[in-house]
């Protein structure tokens, strides 16, 4: 497929398609990346949560907390690859969940960088969270299913 004039099959933009495509690297290299940004998406959360029991810390855990979140995403790209990971992302069962958590992630930092609003931070940050949780959930069979009728049992 060519998408741009001049450019010969297979480029985008003159970019060659294969760049954006995780089968370029080696399944080690893959792996070793997934599990660099996994950590530091780990790391920057619990980072970010120690922050919060500080003076003004609600500011550096939302950054802490949205910057392990992103990082958490970005390392699956390296499993399945950026076009693959968004694509799976927007699809019509995840579309909702990623949508609220993209959101979200913006929401927070704006809240927390240039509204300085500690409170709408933190809720941010909690409904980063759960849309978080909701989005990793859609990849386990019947997890979802399994989470709606708990709570409809601890409701009823």
């Amino acid at each position: 497929v060519q998408l741009a004039p001049g450019f010969p099959p297979g480029c985008f933009f003159g970019t060659s398609l294969e760049v954006l495509d995780a089968s370029t690297l080696s399944w080690n290299t893959r792996l070793k990346w997934f599990v660099i940004c996994f950590i530091c998406g780990i790391l920057c959360s619990l980072i970010g949560t120690a922050l919060l029991w500080l003076p003004g810390g609600v500011k550096l855990f939302a950054v802490f907390y949205t910057l392990g979140n992103i990082s958490a995403l970005a390392s699956t790209c390296f499993l399945m690859g950026p076009v693959k990971q968004l694509k799976k992302m927007f699809e019509s069962t995840r579309l909702f969940a990623t949508v609220i958590m993209l959101i979200c992630l913006v929401l927070t930092l704006c809240a927390a960088l240039w509204w300085h609003k500690k409170g709408l931070a933190l809720l941010f940050c909690i409904l980063q969270f759960l849309a978080m949780t909701w989005y990793s959930l859609s990849y386990i069979p019947y997890a979802r299913d399994a989470v709606k009728k708990c709570f409809s049992s601890l409701i009823s």
